[in-house]
């Protein structure tokens, strides 16, 4: 069986940034591989179509640009937001407020967004909102440990059910 559309894969893998010798910066592995449904449009569109055709045990290794990942680094997401919004009680957290921080935030229609802390000064907090892979190669070695066909139901839910799956 090849990984082609609506296989459910199991993997392992290493993420790396730049190339193989790069930060390691997420991995997954055996006793918690990444469980999707391929061509369902769950994963970066790149990391699929390296994994296009492998079978279970096959090896890969490859590398995407930051315009196949995550992105480039947008200059307008890095916003100052006055620090009188972080105020709790009419309070400033200042344990919240440390450089390197990132706190959940919100946008103006209320979608979850995380937001890293650049800088702080007395009036307010520099915060990134880019995705923390943005502007970054990102460098991938792993293996594909088992593949299956999605259910029906899977597929209709667009997830993975069972062992490693989407719990309710």
């Amino acid at each position: 069986m090849n990984i082609s559309q609506n296989k459910v894969v199991s993997l392992t893998y290493e993420l790396r940034l730049g190339n193989k010798m790069g930060e390691t910066v997420d991995m997954a592995d055996n006793s918690a591989p990444l469980v999707f449904i391929y061509g369902t449009g769950s994963m970066l569109p790149k990391f699929e179509s390296n994994l296009e055709n492998l079978k279970v045990n096959d090896t890969f290794e490859f590398t995407l640009a930051p315009e196949d990942a995550y992105g480039d680094l947008i200059s307008e997401a890095i916003v100052d937001l006055p620090l009188e919004i972080f105020k709790i009680d009419g309070k400033l957290d200042y344990d919240m407020l440390v450089v390197g921080n990132s706190i959940p935030m919100q946008d103006n229609e209320g979608h979850p967004l995380e937001g890293k802390i650049v800088e702080v000064n007395s009036e307010n907090v520099k915060m990134d909102f880019n995705h923390p892979l943005a502007g970054k190669t990102l460098h991938f070695t792993g293996q594909i440990i088992d593949m299956r066909e999605a259910t029906p139901e899977e597929l209709s839910h667009g997830h993975v059910h069972g062992p490693h799956g989407h719990h309710h």
